[in-house]
């Protein structure tokens, strides 16, 4: 396996590009270019076109053979890059039509070698290494991390070459230690240097866990292995599982002990116990929730619904590029409710882009296509396209033509018995449909926040009135745009009347348009409002976003999630009368490989970090809370904290919890990596929590959850219903 230094949704954007394809040149010969539809398989691992061919190795501009018999002004060296391939290096030569387009190309393939080529196969593309922590590490990994450390390629480690390898994996060995630990590892005549199998030893033995071999020797009554009545008093006890048998004990002894000894005694030593604790089973977050476990039956008004801002562009809403592929992102990344920015085009067809700006256009036609064909590809509950049309009737005509043709069934609502449903039927009834939902510009109405949490009315300024087509209006079924009603001349909307909209109509939040580089707002205020659809630039990464995925999470990221039962006003300091508080108790143990920060100026040769944690809590106001750990000095290999946060929460139902990792600096701090998941997720006992978009940076943890009478709270899947009390911040309908 290996850690690629890029962000992971960049990454999945360039997939979801790559699956759907791109139109280039092939260079063949002096001939002209042909001109192909290249394509990336389902299964990640080809480069497709007809005939098909695999392919092992991709470099960037005019380098391969083929290339250089052109003139150097033929082709910009930004559009091109070539694909290696095959036992005799032949070339595959390929040219965009822009620099974007090679550049998402090149992006995801450096992401992919890594992956899928094996350690017999040359290539140029060289990961980040980084240290996994179980001491049964695959010999492709530690090969891979020997090479790289073997600077002049004599088959070993010089004692600088060591001290290097350590330096760039974070790690301060005292000298002493340092020593000591070579020599135990050097046992052949070649003293001096470490060989394959004597770095091997060396790795685990700077890599061996004192924090799991202390609750190891604690459960086996000084032992160095767990028995099985061992293993399940850990489970029961700290890890707070039930009905085990011994069959599920046997199960993990022999999926994750790698002595052949200890399988034969059916006990677990501590290779065995790290490399349970370091899977899945050992991961903070409910293995439950990556499916759906909630109702799915309820009115979709008792639902949070993920939705996308701005879907086509994938920069900010002034120059950037309108792409089709960010329908299929947006999808695939579980969002459920997508928009569609409709104006006349030539032609007679359709475009989409963001309006009076110079961002590209795009055909209405390919993104109804594009939705098409990753609507339900990672979730099978329904989709909502929010039109915002500006088109004149004729071409909102076409609209409905290629709508009704692309989408066919998923458009047709006839199964669903309207007088049954008094309320908007369900997300469980609604499956593999498409909801059509049309907004004029000329009948928008903007609400803004203000300081005393009442509703005000922007000045509305009329617009040129528009038509809609007939049979573009009779494709909207439960989801029509409409204003606010009942809204007093001063901008107030009483708690009452907001409780009564959100049972039976939905809201949508969006950015404003003042935040043309496409920034996120602050999602939480408006979850804690009840709004159902708190739209988010997708193509724009950070803080909110990862509060986002974070919420849809916990209920397999299927675009829904289940509002809270309880009635409560967000605004005061205690929300549920006469309900139980929760006590969240975070033992902030340790890290295990925590990489230097990402903009650090001399990158991996720079200093050992001095990390500490910080977690937040992020949820109603009155729980909005952080604490943070003391700073370990040069240690971001295995720094101890050992220390105990405590948390008191009056809504866990809808709190996030989110955990930071910074490298200490004498003039500040340098962030190292997050990780956020929903409190009703969190599992108790020990437990690692992984960095996002890290594969083996986490923090190790004990979590437990009491309630006010000091009873340790255990997890289950609870079923919600909304029925809101509280007062909204901004949105647009």
């Amino acid at each position: 396996q290996a850690c690629v230094s890029l962000c992971w949704p960049v990454v999945e954007r360039c997939m979801c590009t790559m699956q759907t394809g791109t139109q280039m040149s092939k260079m063949k010969g002096k001939k002209k270019g042909l001109v192909r539809f290249f394509y990336l398989d389902e299964h990640k691992s080809c480069i497709r076109w007809r005939p098909s061919r695999k392919h092992d190795k991709v470099c960037e501009g005019k380098k391969s053979e083929m290339f250089r018999h052109y003139a150097d002004n033929r082709f910009d060296p930004n559009c091109c890059f070539s694909i290696y391939y095959g036992e005799r290096v032949k070339s595959l030569d390929l040219v965009t039509t822009n620099a974007e387009e090679a550049r998402t190309w090149i992006t995801g393939l450096k992401y992919l070698m890594p992956l899928n080529v094996t350690t017999n196969v040359l290539f140029d593309i060289k990961p980040i290494i980084f240290a996994r922590f179980s001491l049964n590490c695959g010999p492709t990994w530690l090969q891979q991390t020997f090479s790289e450390a073997d600077k002049n390629g004599d088959g070993t480690l010089s004692i600088g070459e060591v001290h290097q390898l350590l330096h760039k994996l974070n790690v301060n060995l005292p000298k002493q230690k340092f020593c000591h630990y070579l020599q135990e590892a050097d046992t052949d005549e070649n003293q001096g240097s470490l060989g394959f199998e004597e770095f091997c030893s060396f790795y685990k033995m700077i890599s061996t866990r004192r924090d799991l071999y202390l609750i190891l020797i604690s459960y086996s009554n000084q032992k160095e292995v767990m028995d099985l009545h061992d293993l399940a008093r850990f489970l029961e006890n700290e890890q707070k599982m039930r009905g085990l048998t011994r069959e599920h004990l046997v199960d993990i002894v022999a999926k994750f002990e790698p002595c052949p000894e200890n399988l034969q005694r059916m006990v677990l030593g501590i290779d065995g116990f790290t490399n349970y604790m370091r899977s899945p089973a050992g991961d903070i977050f409910n293995p439950d929730h990556n499916q759906v476990n909630q109702d799915m039956t309820q009115p979709l008004s008792n639902y949070f619904i993920s939705t996308s801002h701005n879907t086509y562009l994938t920069g900010d809403q002034l120059l950037s590029q309108s792409r089709v592929e960010m329908y299929a992102y947006v999808l695939q990344a579980g969002c459920r409710c997508v928009e569609v920015d409709c104006w006349d085009g030539p032609d007679g067809e359709p475009i989409i882009h963001h309006g009076y700006t110079l961002t590209s256009k795009i055909l209405f036609k390919d993104v109804v296509e594009t939705i098409n064909k990753y609507a339900f590809t990672k979730s099978p509950y329904p989709v909502i396209l929010s039109i915002e049309n500006h088109c004149t009737v004729p071409q909102q005509k076409k609209m409905a033509e290629y709508l009704k043709e692309v989408l066919q069934d998923k458009l047709d609502l006839t199964n669903v018995n309207v007088h049954e449903c008094k309320k908007l039927p369900s997300p469980e009834i609604l499956k593999g449909k498409v909801l059509v939902k049309v907004q004029l510009s000329s009948v928008s109405m903007l609400l803004y926040w203000r300081s005393h949490l009442c509703f005000y009315n922007s000045p509305f300024r009329k617009r040129k009135t528009m038509r809609l087509s007939r049979a573009l209006s009779d494709l909207v079924k439960y989801t029509k745009s409409v204003r606010v009603h009942d809204i007093e001349t001063q901008g107030r909307l009483k708690p009452g009347e907001l409780v009564r909209f959100n049972q039976r109509q939905l809201l949508r939040v969006y950015p404003s348009n003042y935040r043309v580089d496409s920034s996120n707002f602050n999602p939480q205020p408006y979850w804690n409002a009840g709004c159902h659809m708190v739209a988010m630039n997708y193509q724009t990464e950070g803080r909110m976003l990862e509060l986002n995925r974070a919420k849809f999470s916990s209920n397999g990221n299927c675009g829904y999630i289940l509002k809270p039962k309880s009635a409560f006003n967000p605004a005061l300091e205690d929300p549920l009368p006469g309900h139980r508080k929760t006590q969240l108790v975070l033992k902030i143990i340790s890290g295990q490989q925590l990489p230097k920060p990402k903009d650090s100026m001399f990158g991996d040769r720079g200093e050992i970090i001095d990390p500490f944690v910080e977690v937040e809590i992020i949820g109603l106001p009155v729980d909005c809370s952080k604490q943070q750990t003391r700073v370990v000095d040069d240690n971001g290999f295995n720094p101890m904290w050992e220390e105990t946060l405590v948390f008191s929460i009056q809504m866990p139902q809808i709190a996030l919890v989110r955990f930071q990792v910074w490298d200490h600096d004498p003039i500040g701090r340098d962030f190292i990596g997050q990780r956020t998941v929903a409190f009703r997720s969190m599992m108790p006992g020990y437990r690692h929590v992984y960095l996002e978009g890290m594969a083996a940076s986490s923090i190790f943890v004990h979590v437990a959850i009491n309630d006010i009478t000091g009873k340790v709270g255990c997890f289950k899947t609870k079923t919600f219903h909304v029925c809101f009390h509280l007062l909204l911040t901004a949105l647009q309908l």
